[in-house]
């Protein structure tokens, strides 16, 4: 299967009667775009906040597939239906960062998905992926895909390896289409020595919050909407020491309790509001 993908769309998009727009001050009275948009306004991360403990390339720790689940079912669950009620058939769907399972509801079928991530045999794997292609974004964070290509963007689990989460989350705003959704999850478990030092150093809430950071440093995204929930152990703020979530994940979680669940979502320009008329 090729490893790369070119998709060419436009950015004209027909608007149903059932769609109501809640337009930002990202637009202008005619409804345009603000040329700055799509930009970053300022850096998020210190240099040191992107350093890994292991530097060597992400293309070397991702050869060899991982045929496990990086979650536990109940976050896999609420994932699921977070899609199943942001995400709509005719979506044309980008999952960065992905891997052989989807999340995804199984009974709809969107318009397209289209799949990224390191490892080919974990991608080919993954039954919902119309096409996929390898990429590593710590060293390339440009997707060769014409503006305003998807309807949405995934990314689970996965946002903790970003060393230029900037850059990626600007190139995430130039494909997706106006009104197009971001999701972004993550729970506590990590490959510790891959994760950049502004992630491990960080709690439950500081990371929520850097992601919050990582929307907000593109000029364009909507005001990013925060999703919690939380097992019962670590409603203190999940302030777990990140020794302790290293020795969780090197025992693959048998000590573990249930996974927190955090999503951050943000639109690009406006957010889309469907009512039935």
């Amino acid at each position: 299967m090729p490893a790369l993908f070119i998709y060419t769309h436009y950015c004209t998009i027909p608007i149903p009667t059932s769609t109501i727009i809640a337009s930002t001050s990202n637009t202008n009275g005619n409804g345009q775009n603000i040329s700055a948009a799509g930009k970053i306004k300022r850096l998020v991360l210190s240099q040191e906040g992107r350093t890994k403990l292991n530097s060597f390339p992400d293309r070397e720790f991702y050869s060899s597939p991982r045929f496990v689940t990086h979650v536990d079912d109940n976050f896999i669950s609420t994932l699921t239906n977070l899609y199943r009620e942001r995400l709509r058939p005719e979506y044309e769907v980008l999952d960065i960062m992905s891997s052989w399972i989807s999340h995804l509801p199984k009974e709809i079928k969107y318009k397209k998905v289209v799949g990224h991530g390191l490892n080919g045999q974990e991608l080919v794997r993954n039954p919902r992926l119309d096409y996929f292609f390898m990429k590593d974004l710590n060293e390339d964070q440009e997707f060769e895909m014409e503006r305003c290509s998807f309807d949405a963007a995934l990314c689970t689990a996965s946002v903790q390896y970003l060393q230029q989460p900037e850059k990626v989350f600007s190139e995430v705003f130039r494909v997706l289409k106006p009104g197009g959704i971001f999701i972004v999850s993550f729970s506590n478990r990590l490959f510790y020595e891959k994760a950049i030092t502004a992630w491990r150093d960080g709690t439950g809430y500081s990371r929520v919050q850097l992601v919050v950071q990582y929307f907000q440093c593109v000029e364009g995204f909507t005001q990013p909407e925060i999703i919690r929930k939380l097992p019962d152990v670590i409603r203190d703020g999940g302030k777990q020491s990140s020794y302790f979530n290293w020795i969780t994940n090197l025992l693959g979680g048998v000590f573990s309790s249930a996974d927190p669940f955090y999503a951050v979502i943000a639109y690009k320009n406006y957010k889309r509001e469907y009512v039935s008329l």
